[in-house]
């Protein structure tokens, strides 16, 4: 946000300010497999995520994959049920990208639940960033112990 006298308004990103995909760190040659879209998702970040890994994302997993993206919205269910599922697919050394409505979006998990629901599908948290105007993402990943 901008402050000009007295008035709040929301900036433009930056010149040069990495673009919400740009901050998953996806690059060329990374299996990625999309799980939970639906109308609701962010289509430019996704386009954005799809130019980083020079492909399209992987729905049917042949073999492992290296990251999951996983669009989950409150309504969606039990999340470490979806978080253990999405883990399906993902390679030991992989990671995945939790995405989530922003807080007070409808559909947005409580940062509480996200914290449970990491844990109770034996993963940690690592980080969340801001991705899109509705959407965040959250990373997680297994935890190097459990890693083999």
């Amino acid at each position: 946000m901008t402050r000009r006298a007295g008035v709040i308004t929301r900036a433009e990103p930056e010149l040069g300010a990495p673009a919400g995909g740009a901050k998953l760190g996806l690059t060329g040659g990374l299996a990625v497999q999309e799980l939970g879209w639906d109308e609701d998702v962010d289509e430019a970040l996704r386009d954005q995520l799809m130019d980083q890994i020079e492909a399209d994302f992987v729905y049917e997993a042949v073999e492992a994959v290296d990251v999951v993206l996983l669009w989950w919205r409150d309504e969606d269910g039990d999340l470490v049920d979806g978080l253990m599922d999405a883990l399906k697919d993902l390679s030991p050394t992989g990671h995945l990208w939790l995405l989530t409505p922003k807080v007070g979006r409808a559909g947005f998990v409580d940062p509480a639940d996200l914290a449970d629901g990491s844990i109770g599908a034996g993963l940690s948290l690592t980080g969340s960033a801001q991705v899109s105007r509705e959407w965040q993402a959250h990373k997680l990943v297994r935890p190097k112990t459990g890693r083999k």
